[in-house]
């Protein structure tokens, strides 16, 4: 067997819209067609493929422990992509993982969920 990529995050959510807003907003995913499973939710794209899944709860999960730490996601476009965090207001840290050649940029969207947007270490000369 050999695993060849992420194929989508489910995140749970008592905020259903405004994780759409944000999500279209700050990474540029659309929501977009979602089969109909006879319970609320959405399917968010990049690059033609729903790779987060949100599904709607009345309540946050009773838990604070994160299930997930984080998903990542691999981006070009770093200096548009700082305009655009810095435009809406959203927090976030540059990280650099010399090793491997990239630049993480981390963020957190409204429930918290740590997501960190990869960039080739080249895009950062003068941005970061």
């Amino acid at each position: 067997m050999q695993l060849n990529r992420l194929d989508h995050v489910n995140i749970v959510t008592a905020n259903l819209e405004g994780m759409i807003d944000w999500y279209r907003d700050v990474l540029d995913m659309p929501p977009g067609d979602r089969p109909d499973f006879g319970f609320p939710g959405a399917w968010l794209y990049c690059a033609g493929n729903p790779i987060v899944h949100l599904v709607t709860t009345e309540k946050q999960p009773e838990t604070t422990e994160l299930q997930v730490e984080h998903f990542a996601i691999s981006a070009n476009g770093l200096p548009a992509f700082i305009d655009r965090l810095t435009e809406k207001g959203v927090d976030y840290r540059i990280g650099r993982v010399r090793d491997v050649g990239i630049i993480q940029v981390n963020i957190w969207d409204p429930d918290g969920n740590h997501i960190h947007v990869d960039f080739p270490e080249a895009e950062g000369e003068g941005v970061v």
